[in-house]
């Protein structure tokens, strides 16, 4: 059986709602491999990263999950970005994930041009109506394009998988979770890439081989 990993998810440390033990916990019912929280930063809060490493190497230590340190710079200047993500890097974070244009929030038009020319980021998240040429830079920096299951910013999941597609991106499918109920099954995110309108190859390869290779690039064995 397949199990689920998620490279974007939030705890209360952000604006999330949940420990991260919590979420693990929660995550690991669910039939998670892996999982990695990425709370919202930006220079008001980049410093805080490690603190819940601890919490982390303690879930790690005890469950049968992994859980990994990232980072989402979000709604940052576009010049502040790649330095954001520099930071997040030396302060332990694994994954870090650029906020993207999605259709729903009043993100910072070049936000996506400014996460992709980055060699800092690994993830844009919820990217939008991304170009061809934004999505051509992300292959070339190997950052990975998402496939979202929140609310709101799925609405641009059909046009990124169109344009990743063509240009030959990677994707991932993650959740964006900040709440309980944003958690899913391997099931449902299999849908939501099937909804997307990839095929079922496509879609396996975004939501079992792309996040292992990315875990994998990291030097995270699963």
């Amino acid at each position: 059986m397949n199990k689920r990993i998620d490279l974007h998810m939030h705890s209360l440390f952000s604006d999330g709602e949940l420990l991260p033990s919590e979420l693990a916990r929660r995550a690991l019912k669910l039939n998670h491999e892996a999982i990695a929280i990425t709370d919202h930063v930006d220079w008001s809060n980049v410093d805080t990263i490690p603190a819940i490493q601890d919490a982390i190497d303690d879930i790690n230590a005890n469950w049968d999950i992994t859980v990994v340190l990232g980072a989402e710079v979000t709604h940052a200047p576009v010049e502040s970005i790649d330095g954001i993500a520099a930071r997040a890097k030396e302060l332990g974070a694994r994954i870090v994930v650029v906020h993207g244009e999605t259709l729903n929030e009043p993100v910072t038009p070049g936000t996506n041009r400014a996460a992709v020319e980055s060699e800092n980021i690994d993830i844009l998240g919820h990217p939008g109506l991304i170009t061809l040429e934004e999505a051509e830079l992300a292959k070339e920096h190997d950052i990975y394009l998402e496939i979202s299951a929140r609310k709101g910013h799925c609405l641009g999941n059909g046009h990124v998988a169109n344009v990743a597609r063509e240009v030959g991106n990677k994707l991932l499918v993650n959740t964006d979770t900040h709440s309980p109920d944003n958690i899913i099954t391997f099931e449902k995110s299999y849908e939501i890439a099937l909804g997307a309108g990839l095929t079922h190859d496509e879609a396996m390869k975004a939501i079992v081989d792309n996040p292992r290779e990315l875990l994998k690039s990291k030097g995270i064995k699963l």
